[in-house]
């Protein structure tokens, strides 16, 4: 009962400060499940010139339906939304190679210098930068200093 009641009033203060998501525009929907769609689709194609044709096709049949009723949107983009994510699913969706999941995460990453040179004496061509994971350069400004310990969620495809 005190479980309960302390679940109950924990939920109740969290709720008072939690943001409500602002609810979408139509517009703002479909442009989103058209980026989403145009996602699932570059999994499944890896042609170009087919990429291209069948986004040209996804493109077609929303303008087809731009000035329909609201009901009618609304209707159409459940189901849409509903075709993406249980018809088109890719079993293995495309993530960039150089990203967690792809082909060219931490493959070969660069010995640390001071195991190369235990004693500290760098030689002058020594190479000044740090590498993260995804081999990109680590920069400050860019928010990308995997310095220190590094989570990979492999689940997710990213790092923190």
């Amino acid at each position: 009962l005190l479980r309960a009641t302390m679940n109950n009033v924990f939920q109740t203060a969290v709720n008072q400060w939690r943001m409500k998501p602002e609810p979408l525009t139509q517009n703002q929907q479909v442009a989103r499940l058209y980026r989403k769609s145009l996602k699932v689709l570059n999994s499944w194609c890896i042609e170009r010139e087919i990429f291209n044709e069948e986004g040209t096709a996804i493109r077609n049949s929303i303008e087809e339906n731009r000035d329909c009723s609201a009901n009618k949107a609304s209707r159409l983009i459940r189901e849409w939304q509903q075709k993406i994510q249980i018809d088109y699913c890719h079993p293995d969706p495309y993530c960039v190679p150089y990203m967690p999941g792809g082909t060219l995460f931490m493959r070969n990453p660069p010995i640390p210098m001071e195991v190369c040179f235990p004693d500290g004496n760098l030689p002058a061509d020594a190479p000044k930068v740090l590498f993260n994971p995804d081999m990109t350069v680590c920069k400050k400004e860019t928010g990308k200093a995997a310095t220190g310990s590094l989570l990979v969620d492999f689940t997710m495809k990213s790092m923190y």
